[in-house]
């Protein structure tokens, strides 16, 4: 026994010295833009893809199949080569020395026989793998932006400036001619619901439809761009809550006949085509549409030869708001059956419409506190309290969908199938967070995993399969290489006191629960955004923990109001943000009070965006708890954050003037007390620099004292070296004044 506490002894004091012998890492290690920050995180294999149905890798100067899986059982063997760099390069040089080509990791594939590549001077070429010879070289602009190919490849549309351009590589035509105040072929709405582009081909490429957005009714904000030898303006239509919106219309080029159409959708004045789909046969458009106030949804049909409207399928209303993020998908084997996801129940779920069997329309209650039509029979294909968050494709052999959800656990994403009748299967360990490709059939899969304890595991297997080829095993650099900090995960219930809120607690390098400890509260608290996952540190960014090895005990809670637990969970917010997200974010001050170690006179809190605007609304709040802030990118008043956003969590200023009047922070710089430091982006086109420069004024006027940091003719977000020299500024900033 003596020698069993020995042996104990000996090794605990050998992790012990161990333990002391690493070091701290470094800002540069942890921080996104950092010089040492690739070489810290875990391996991985980029450019993982699938060409037809063989998987492949794409690196600099080769593109090679990896190894193969038959009859679903592995086939080991070297990789095979299917082409090189050096191929390339000599067909271009024999038919055109214009352009350049340095690497293939742009490559994508539009048949299992030929590549395409992006080149020098915005050009594009199709390469023939069998014949090693050029097919077709697409020129557009080096300026050009937004490229779409059609599915056939034998056209792109892309835009420059605000014009819209359909080449065919011989020849190029003007679809949409930037005027006054009009965009085409862009993303609109403010990238709202799910929209990020501007074109959408039909499938089998023989029409595009493509929005038309009229700003000209929007006043466009003074940006200013200080690089000029004489600072000139760069005005950015922009439209505030409460004001005028932009008008937005869809068109349809045939190629065939050479003319454009635009759908009869009836005045596009305060409302939201979103989610464009074509039909299989190429015959119709279907959108789902939204009024200004986001209470209405109806999924609409349109004529795409005529435009004329056809019918309306289905109409979803909320209390609240209904929120449309993903356009509705066709079976690849039933043209007559789509998918919609809607959180009609409450969770985003799918719900499979057959257009073979219309009703008389009833009108249905939905579980979520709204109402429902649908003019077709419709199948809830998943249901339950958690929700599909992206649909990944089809098995058509099987009949099955593919798709990740949170069914195990909100922190989660795992993979499954489901077939027609509902039935699930799980496809993969039922831990952590996958990131899945599957192959055009659905019958396999590239899972590159990940978890808290899982730095990286990268597997190529029969979909179904438990196991398969393992292509990476990571090691975690900064776990062997540096001393880190103990992480904790767990639960708080909310203000509400029923709800289960997750939290996430690392403490101080060398911890010494005798000491005490100054704490931040790392904070973000809106929608669509989720801080705590079961990924690599429980989702933890390098500052979150940089800091605790600098002596600060750092916590973070997903209150209420943020992602992933369903509609009400997040709705929370309606028309009185900050209020619940605040009492959420005091649980988690109670929770610190509640550990011996903690130093409740240097509680500091930081955030981003509606982190920045948690961040001062808690300094303000909450003036006599948090001592030190820092606020980046904060929207102070929500009269100036853009429509489409504001108003569907805060309706209008005119509808709701109690909720603006609350949550408009320029009310309160009077009520500042502690050190409280904003940041932002010279040029922010988000969060517009008109909310920290108001609140500025307001603090003078008030006699408080903010500090201000500007990044200039810096957008929403600071990346590359600058990253590193913003949480270099903010860890100074809580050492200078919360130490």
């Amino acid at each position: 026994m003596l020698k069993k506490v020995l042996l104990l002894s000996v090794c605990f004091f050998a992790l012990m010295a161990q333990a002391q012998e690493k070091k701290h890492f470094t800002l540069e290690d942890v921080m996104p833009g950092g010089k040492t920050y690739s070489k810290m995180n875990p391996a991985n294999i980029y450019g993982l893809g699938w060409w037809g149905e063989r998987s492949i890798r794409k690196d600099r100067d080769k593109i090679v199949a990896l190894q193969q899986l038959q009859k679903g059982k592995t086939v080991a063997g070297k990789e095979e080569v299917l082409l090189e760099l050096s191929d390339i390069k000599e067909s271009l040089a024999q038919r055109d020395t214009t352009y350049k080509i340095y690497h293939l990791m742009g490559a994508t594939f539009p048949t299992e026989k030929t590549v395409l590549l992006p080149l020098s001077k915005g050009t594009f070429l199709l390469y023939d793998v069998e014949k090693k010879q050029i097919d077709k070289l697409f020129q557009t602009d080096k300026k050009a932006k937004n490229q779409e190919f059609s599915p056939t490849h034998q056209y792109v549309v892309y835009t420059i400036d605000g014009n819209l351009y359909l080449s065919s590589g011989e020849e190029k035509i003007m679809l949409g001619k930037d005027e006054e105040g009009i965009v085409y072929g862009q993303s609109v709405h403010q990238n709202e619901f799910g929209i990020h582009k501007g074109t959408f081909w039909s499938p089998k490429g023989n029409a595009l439809a493509f929005y038309r957005m009229d700003e000209s009714m929007v006043p466009a904000y003074p940006q200013v761009n200080t690089t000029t030898r004489m600072s000139t303006l760069e005005p950015q239509h922009y439209p505030m809550a409460g004001t005028k919106s932009h008008k937005v219309t869809v068109g349809v080029y045939h190629i065939a006949s050479g003319k454009t159409v635009y759908l009869k959708a009836g005045d596009p004045t305060d409302r939201y085509f979103t989610n464009v789909t074509w039909s299989s046969d190429e015959k119709l458009i279907y959108m789902l549409e939204l009024n200004r106030g986001q209470n209405h949804m109806e999924l609409k049909s349109y004529d795409a030869l005529t435009g004329a409207y056809v019918e309306t399928l289905y109409t979803e209303t909320h209390p609240k708001y209904v929120e449309p993020q993903q356009p509705i998908l066709f079976l690849p084997w039933d043209n007559n059956k789509f998918l919609l996801q809607t959180q009609r129940s409450g969770y985003n779920h799918l719900v499979l419409f057959d257009l073979s069997k219309p009703l008389k329309a009833p009108v249905e209650k939905a579980s979520n506190g709204g109402t429902y039509v649908s003019y077709y029979a419709n199948t809830e294909l998943t249901m339950g309290d958690w929700l599909v968050k992206d649909v990944l494709g089809f098995n058509e052999k099987k009949k099955t969908i593919l798709y990740t959800s949170t069914e195990i656990s909100p922190l989660q994403t795992n993979v499954y199938a489901v077939n027609l009748k509902g039935k699930r299967t799980a496809l993969d360990n039922g831990k952590g967070t996958h990131y899945v490709q599957f192959s055009p059939s659905g019958e396999y899969l590239i899972d590159n995993y990940t978890a808290h304890d899982v730095p990286r595991e990268i597997s190529l297997r029969k979909a179904e399969a438990v196991e398969g080829v393992s292509l990476l095993s990571a090691k975690d650099p900064l776990v062997e290489k540096f001393q880190l900090p103990e992480i904790t995960l767990g639960t708080i219930k909310a203000a509400d006191g029923k709800t289960d809120l997750y939290y996430r607690l690392i403490k101080p390098t060398d911890f010494d629960p005798n000491k005490k400890y100054p704490a931040i509260i790392y904070v973000y608290g809106g929608p669509h955004a989720q801080l705590i996952t079961d990924t690599r540190f429980y989702g933890a960014r390098g500052w979150d923990l940089y800091m605790p090895t600098q002596g600060y005990v750092m916590l973070t809670i997903d209150s209420r109001g943020s992602a992933n637990r369903g509609l009400n969970f997040e709705n929370v917010i309606h028309r009185q943000v900050g209020t619940e997200e605040m009492k959420d974010q005091m649980e988690g001050v109670k929770f610190l009070a509640s550990l011996s170690y903690v130093d409740m006179e240097k509680i500091g809190v930081h955030g981003w965006s509606y982190g920045g605007f948690m961040t001062t609304n808690l300094m303000l709040t909450y003036a006599d708890t948090f001592k030190v802030g820092v606020a980046g990118g904060p929207v102070i008043d929500w009269k100036y954050y853009e429509i489409m956003y504001g108003e569907r969590y805060m309706d209008s200023p005119q509808e709701n003037p109690e909720g603006y009047s609350k949550s408009n922070l320029k009310e309160r710089a009077g009520d500042l007390k502690g050190r409280l430091q904003i940041i932002i982006g010279g040029a922010d086109p988000v969060c517009l620099p008109q909310h920290s420069y108001t609140f500025l004024r307001a603090c003078i006027d008030a006699g408080t004292q903010p500090d201000y940091f500007i990044y200039p003719e810096s957008g929403h977000n600071m990346i590359g070296p600058e990253r590193v020299h913003l949480y270099e500024r903010i860890t100074r900033y809580f050492k200078d004044f919360l130490k």
